[in-house]
C-alpha cells in the first residue's frame, strides 16, 4: 500500500486511502517500533520524548551530556537506566529497530554510518545533512544496506499542505503552477528562548551548515520539490544578510532563495527576523491561487469565483499526522512512500542540492545552474 497517492494521475487522495486498522487508535494495534533516540541537543526532541500515541517504544537514549539527560528525565519521566554515553555502548545492551537523530545536523552522517551497516532504519530532523557531500554518503549507505532514511519536517504533517496537493496537483484547480512563495522562520532562536545546548550548534556554520538559510530554507525547498514532483530547478540564486550580527556573529539571520523552473518560479523567504513564528505557503497558478495560512487554515480563489473561500481543516489521520507513526508504518512496510514524498530520501537529496547551490550563490554572488549529480 502506498502512502498518499502523490501522483496526479492516480485518482486517489489521502483521505480515501485504506489505512491498516493496526495503525489507527483502538484494539488490535501493532506492536510499537523499538526506537533509540540519538542525541538530546535538538529542541525538537521533546516531541518524541512526550509521544504517548503508542506507535513507538523508546528503549534507549544516547546522550553524553548527563546533566541535560537528567533534566529531560525529570521532565518526561524516562529512566536514566536507558541513557548511554555512546552509540557503541548502547548497541552492546539494546537492539533498536530504528533510531531518530536529535543531535547536530553535522552528526547525521555519523549516525547513518554507524547504524546503516547494522540494518537499522534512521529518521533525522530537517535538513537531511549539512552538505551535499554528507548527503551523498548517507544515501550511498542507506541504499547499500537497504534501510529507510527519512527526514522529518514540521510542515509534513500540516493538513493544509495535504489539501493543497489535492486542489493544485490532483484536481488542477489553479492550472499549471507559475509561482510558489514560502515564508518560514521566527523572531530568532535566541529571541524565542532556545536552550543553550540547542543554540550552541544551531548558530554554528559547521554544525548546522549555515544559519537561517538552512534552518528554514529547507522547508520551502522540501515542499517545492514535492509539488514539482521531483523536478530539479534550472537555477538557484540566494541573498543573505546579517541583520543582527551582535546576536548571530557566525551565521546569516536573513535569506531569500529563488528557484527557477521552465515555467515556474519559487521564492523561499527564510528568516530569523519575522515578528512571530511563521510557516506559510502561497501557490499561484494560471487560473487561481491558494494560500496555506498555517497547519489548519487555508484560503483559495479559482477562475470564475467572485471571492476567496476559507477552510479550517482537522488534522490528517494517522500515520500522516505524526513523524513517529509514519516511521513505524514505513519500516514495518505497512505503507510505501510515494516518489518524492516529503519525508523521502529522493526528495531530500534534491533539497540538499538546492541548499548547496544557495550557499554557493551567496559565496560567489552568481546564479547557480543545477545539473543532476
Amino acid at each position: 500500500m502506498k502512502r498518499r497517492t502523490f501522483l496526479h494521475n492516480s485518482g486517489l487522495s489521502l483521505l480515501s486511502l485504506a489505512v491498516p486498522a493496526s495503525l489507527l487508535a483502538g484494539s488490535g494495534k501493532a506492536a510499537p517500533l523499538k526506537v533509540a533516540v540519538i542525541g538530546l541537543v535538538h529542541a525538537h526532541v521533546h516531541q518524541i520524548l512526550s509521544d504517548k500515541k503508542g506507535n513507538i517504544e523508546i528503549i534507549a537514549i544516547v546522550e553524553p551530556n548527563r546533566v541535560l539527560a537528567q533534566q529531560y528525565s525529570k521532565q518526561h519521566g524516562y529512566s536514566m537506566d536507558i541513557v548511554f554515553n555512546t552509540m557503541e555502548e548502547m548497541m552492546a545492551k539494546k537492539q533498536p529497530e530504528a533510531v531518530t537523530a536529535f543531535g547536530t545536523i553535522f552528526s547525521h552522517l555519523a549516525v547513518v554510518e554507524f547504524f546503516a551497516p547494522k540494518g537499522i532504519h534512521v529518521m533525522v530532523e530537517k535538513p537531511l545533512a549539512v552538505s551535499l557531500k554528507h548527503a551523498l554518503r548517507m544515501k550511498e549507505l542507506a541504499q547499500k544496506h537497504n534501510i529507510f532514511l527519512l527526514t522529518n519536517y514540521e510542515t509534513t504533517w500540516y493538513a493544509t499542505n495535504t489539501k493543497a496537493w489535492k486542489y493544485i496537483i490532483e484536481d488542477k484547480k489553479a492550472g499549471d503552477i507559475r509561482k510558489l512563495v514560502f515564508h518560514t522562520g521566527h523572531q530568532g532562536p535566541i529571541e524565542i528562548g532556545c536552550n543553550p545546548e540547542f543554540l550552541e550548534w544551531l548558530t554554528d556554520p559547521v554544525l548546522n551548515g549555515a544559519g537561517a538559510l538552512t534552518d528554514f530554507g529547507c522547508y520551502g525547498a522540501n515542499i517545492a520539490t514535492w509539488l514539482m514532483k521531483g523536478e530539479l530547478p534550472q537555477t538557484v540564486s540566494c541573498t543573505t544578510q546579517h541583520i543582527k550580527p551582535e546576536m548571530y556573529p557566525k551565521v546569516e539571520d536573513e535569506s531569500t532563495i529563488i528557484l527557477t523552473y521552465p515555467k515556474t518560479q519559487v521564492i523561499i523567504q527564510a528568516s530569523w527576523n519575522w515578528p512571530f513564528s511563521v510557516k506559510n505557503m502561497e501557490v499561484f497558478g494560471q487560473s487561481g491561487y491558494l494560500v496555506c495560512d498555517d497547519r489548519s487554515k487555508l484560503h483559495y480563489r479559482w477562475k470564475g469565483d467572485a471571492k476567496s473561500t476559507e477552510e479550517t481543516l482537522a488534522d490528517n489521520p494517522q500515520p500522516y499526522n505524526d513523524p513517529f507513526a509514519l516511521l513505524a508504518a514505513v519500516t514495518s512496510k505497512q505503507i510505501t512512500l510515494s516518489p518524492f514524498d516529503l519525508s523521502s530520501l529522493d526528495n531530500n537529496m534534491v533539497v540538499m542540492q538546492i541548499l548547496e547551490a544557495a550557499k554557493k550563490s551567496v559565496a560567489t554572488g552568481a546564479v547557480v545552474h543545477l545539473h543532476s549529480y
